[in-house]
């Protein structure tokens, strides 16, 4: 993939210290398959630390799609979506930020 700005923005960030990794399979959920993991970012919002957390997980046709979460220490949740493996889509890498998904709902997003 060339000049892709998302990933080489995700390639040239901080590391911030890490959650795990995370593989779904078919009709699995996060909250069920991922409870270690969750509780790990959960930790690191209560204490204003950073985490992230890298979870794989297949489209509909079973192509891997990876999504890279990001805590910041300011309680903002970033992710990173590495859809280039996705023979169904644009193959391109996305970023949003202040997204919050049901599993860590606590996550505050100012505006």
């Amino acid at each position: 993939m060339l000049n892709d700005p998302v990933k080489e923005r995700w390639d040239s960030r901080t590391e911030f210290s890490s959650c795990g990794e995370v593989r779904l399979d078919q009709g699995e959920e996060m909250q069920k398959q991922a409870v270690r993991e969750i509780v790990c970012l959960r930790r690191a919002l209560k204490s204003g630390e950073n985490a992230e957390l890298k979870v794989t997980h297949p489209t509909v046709e079973g192509d891997p799609i990876r999504e890279y979460y990001r805590l910041t220490p300011q309680g903002r949740l970033e992710v990173y979506t590495d859809s280039t493996d996705d023979h169904n889509s644009d193959q391109k890498w996305s970023f949003a930020e202040c997204y919050t998904p049901e599993w860590l709902a606590e996550i505050p997003c100012d505006r």
